[in-house]
């Protein structure tokens, strides 16, 4: 395949990624309205927005590893519709924690058959020279989805109603499959591959490959509780700031698609740069950066709202910068052979840290709250110590990759 049509086969990839990440931040998009209408505790909507990812969790492994064994254009295929249909199902039957936890864990089975499997095979396309632009755009597709998914649920949930909302973001996963149908192509394994299969503990044995998962793991922590509380946090200095409810709601779904689209344009950036500079150099800084806004920015809350958003911007940029780097890290560093396997242990560990981590940031908006803070405040007054375990996991991301740095 040539370099051109590689590129063009990355595109359709790519518009494949954004239509299956529609759903992926509605919920988040519109959570102080959720969170006030179901009557939600702090850690109960962190539960609800992390089951997508426990979701995944319990798929990934199963549909990562399969790769291994069975064209991925039809893993792909199944699951992008699996997860269209379960937001629709979301869409009509949520009724508050129980049944929203419950059908967003199906969506997440579904992402679970897209983003790794697709990650591989952009892998397998590209040579160590050009991967980590090639992952760098995948991985950008992927984090300018999410933010299209706050823009277009914010912008639907004020037309008309936050059920319409989720309906029509649900139609993407659907789309994303179609794509995959007719563009993805076919994929044949070679008698190479085949022979070149090794067992589980030799990759278990593969120190520098578990180090970078490690890093994985601290990135995922920090970015997915970010990702999970933003548009609350946002609402919530808007609201100190004097605006009503629904208008504070719509704007920090478009700040927090703004952030994350920002995060979109550090992906295709880290991925070059990484390629110029080395992969683990520029997943320390970039982790450093983030890491210090993490412990940062929770404190802002009363500051000028055009401060907190130009923090939050950065903070978006830094956040996600290393991300395909990292992967890319994985990638390069798995043995051949066990490359599936390597990326389902990636995805075990690191997608099991973002699904901790809004579960852990809401307990300790509990912990650091008043009991009554919706009723007496109308948002959440304290947020510093929730985004410092954000920031206190991105750190343990450079002390775990730091001995890579000498090699």
């Amino acid at each position: 395949m040539r370099l051109d049509d590689r590129f063009r086969w990355l595109i359709w990839l790519s518009l494949a990624e954004i239509g299956t990440m529609l759903v992926f931040n509605n919920y988040s998009a519109l959570l102080p309205i959720l969170q006030k209408e179901w009557s939600l505790t702090n850690s109960e909507a962190g539960w609800i927005f992390s089951s997508y990812q426990i979701g995944y969790i319990l798929a990934v492994v199963l549909f990562t590893s399969l790769t291994d064994y069975i064209n991925t254009k039809y893993i792909y295929l199944m699951t992008s519709l699996w997860a269209g249909l379960a937001g629709i199902l979301l869409s009509f039957w949520a009724e508050g924690f129980y049944s929203a936890m419950f059908l967003r864990t199906l969506i997440g089975i579904g992402f679970a058959g897209t983003y790794m499997p697709g990650l591989r095979m952009v892998s397998e396309r590209f040579s160590s020279r050009e991967r980590g632009r090639a992952v760098g755009i995948y991985v950008g597709a992927f984090t300018f989805g999410a933010a299209i998914s706050l823009f277009l649920t914010g912008i639907l949930n004020s037309l008309f109603a936050w059920r319409w909302a989720f309906l029509i973001t649900s139609l993407g996963p659907i789309a994303g499959g179609i794509i995959a149908l007719f563009k993805l192509g076919e994929e044949v394994r070679t008698e190479a591959e085949e022979e070149l299969r090794i067992p589980l503990k030799e990759i278990l044995k593969n120190r520098p490959a578990l180090m970078m998962i490690g890093g994985y793991a601290a990135h995922m922590w920090e970015m997915f509780g970010m990702r999970g509380w933003i548009v609350a946090f946002l609402t919530a200095c808007l609201l100190t700031a004097q605006y009503d409810l629904e208008k504070a709601v719509s704007l920090s779904a478009a700040i927090a698609g703004a952030v994350t689209l920002a995060g979109a344009l550090s992906n295709a950036l880290g991925g070059t740069l990484s390629d110029r500079f080395g992969r683990v150099h520029t997943i320390i800084v970039v982790m450093l950066g983030s890491s210090v806004l993490s412990l940062i920015i929770g404190w802002t809350r009363g500051f000028p709202i055009a401060l907190v958003i130009v923090l939050s911007l950065v903070y978006g940029f830094m956040v996600t910068g290393e991300s395909s780097v990292l992967s890319t890290g994985v990638t390069e560093l798995a043995r051949p052979g066990g490359l599936g396997r390597t990326m389902a242990l990636q995805s075990l560990l690191g997608w099991g840290a973002a699904s901790l981590s809004p579960i852990a940031f809401g307990y300790v908006l509990d912990l650091t709250n008043p009991a009554d803070a919706l009723t007496r405040f109308g948002f959440v007054p304290n947020w510093g110590w929730a985004f410092a375990i954000l920031g206190l996991g991105g750190l343990t991301g450079p002390l775990i990759l730091w001995p890579l740095k000498k090699k």
